[in-house]
């Protein structure tokens, strides 16, 4: 039977012959010896053995018969050859390719540059952009012009009120003949600043022009000196002819019945307020809030006591609240969490009408409303909504409109008290120091 070949066995040099005690010494596996044209090349028994087998780099470079040392160098493996500089491929090219911008699509065009107050107020860009600054809060403008301006030029008159009771009476604040709760100037000092009292705009009965009241350096109770109304009134008299101050609809707006009452309406004119300014604009703003003041104190001349001075912004600042509302109902989709900003809302509003003149701040509230629906921008995703928009839009201003002249008509020309008996206790509680809400 024939023995197979052993693969082990060391090919035998038939030139040269070897003694027992020098094949006695040599390993087992024996390598061929290098040729005169590899002599210089090191050879690493360990990694170069006889067999090989078929070879492929990590570039998909195929070798039939496995690469050479000269090839590899695999003592020194991590040696870059020069090949591997010219053998790139798209694998190696990922590390250095661009990031992936997918194309915007035709119909939803994405603009290059910021869109100014123009194009933001009217939406005169992509819809998706004035979605996402509708949820990140941006609108018109970035700051709040017209609440810096009209907060600065309310704390200067502020000051001028203060300046005005310390001249009558020795001191800024009010304490006799009675104290000013809000460390403001007296009843008598605020009439004569342009505080929204009826018997300086018209007729009243029971208190004509000839009628004694306090002096504004009076400090006695009972008053010890007496002005006439016409000299109270101020700004130049009546000169014999029926009142008519009717700028004292716009001139409490700017007033404040003393320092705590003007810090209340700065937090809400500088939150509130401002933001309402960023989203509408500057101008749309002003008008808004000149709107809503005016008509709080339209409304409040009417069913207010016509004996109790009013001043103060709450009117306008009601009116900026209600466009609160349109903006919540309008963009209820785009809101975080509305069902919770609804509620807060309605706290809030209960909360803001409770504590001061409840006809100036409805008065407010309700012309906000029309005008903030006029002039607010909203953003309509479809033709529907649109053209609701739209609708209410023309449906709000002359609404507004009529408003204004039913109620100055009203206020001039008909007794209040005889249109509703009860809305006088809206903003009085009847008490024997107020005749119960008869003055």
């Amino acid at each position: 039977m024939a023995s197979m070949p052993n693969p082990y066995e060391r090919e035998h040099d038939h030139d040269h012959d070897h003694d027992h005690s020098e094949s006695d010494s040599k390993p087992l596996l024996d390598h061929p010896q290098p040729s005169a044209q590899s002599s210089t090349t090191a050879i690493n028994p360990v990694y170069e053995p006889d067999y090989r087998y078929s070879y492929t780099d990590e570039h998909f470079n195929y070798y039939p018969s496995g690469p050479s040392q000269s090839q590899t160098k695999l003592d020194d493996p991590f040696t870059p050859k020069p090949e591997d500089y010219a053998r790139q491929t798209q694998y190696e090219q990922l590390d250095y390719a661009e990031p992936f911008t997918a194309p915007a699509a035709k119909s939803s065009p994405v603009m290059t540059k910021r869109p100014n107050m123009f194009q933001r107020y009217f939406g005169l860009y992509p819809l998706e952009q004035r979605i996402e600054d509708k949820k990140r809060g941006i609108g018109v403008q970035r700051h709040p012009i017209a609440c810096y301006a009209l907060s600065v030029a309310m704390l200067g008159v502020l000051i001028y009120e203060l300046v005005t009771n310390a001249k009558a009476q020795g001191s800024p604040f009010s304490f006799k003949p009675t104290v000013n709760p809000m460390l403001g100037p007296s009843t008598s000092a605020l009439i004569q600043l342009g505080a929204r009292f009826p018997p300086c705009m018209k007729s009243v009965t029971g208190l004509t022009i000839t009628t004694p009241v306090p002096c504004l350096n009076n400090t006695a109770n009972p008053a010890t000196q007496l002005c006439s109304l016409e000299e109270i009134c101020n700004f130049g008299g009546f000169h014999g002819e029926t009142p008519n101050q009717w700028f004292r609809f716009i001139t409490p707006i700017f007033l404040h019945a003393g320092i705590i009452h003007f810090l209340l309406n700065m937090v809400a004119q500088l939150t509130a307020s401002a933001q309402v300014e960023r989203e509408m604009g500057t101008l749309s703003f002003l008008v808004l809030y000149m709107a809503a003041g005016i008509f709080g104190n339209v409304l409040g001349g009417n069913f207010s006591l016509v004996g109790a001075p009013s001043v103060g912004a709450s009117g306008a600042l009601f009116g900026t609240v209600a466009v609160a509302w349109v903006d919540l109902f309008a963009h209820w989709r785009y809101q975080y969490r509305p069902g919770r900003k609804l509620a807060f809302m309605i706290v809030e509003l209960i909360i803001g009408i409770a504590i001061g003149f409840i006809p100036s701040h409805l008065g407010g509230l309700a012309m906000g409303l029309l005008v903030g629906m006029a002039l607010y921008p909203i953003i309509s995703p479809s033709n529907r909504h649109r053209m609701i928009v739209i609708g209410l839009r023309l449906a709000a201003i002359p609404l507004a409109i009529v408003m204004f002249v039913v109620l100055i008509r009203n206020f001039y020309k008909a007794d209040p008290y005889a249109a509703c008996t009860w809305c006088r206790y809206l903003s009085c509680i009847p008490t024997e120091a107020n005749n119960h809400c008869k003055g």
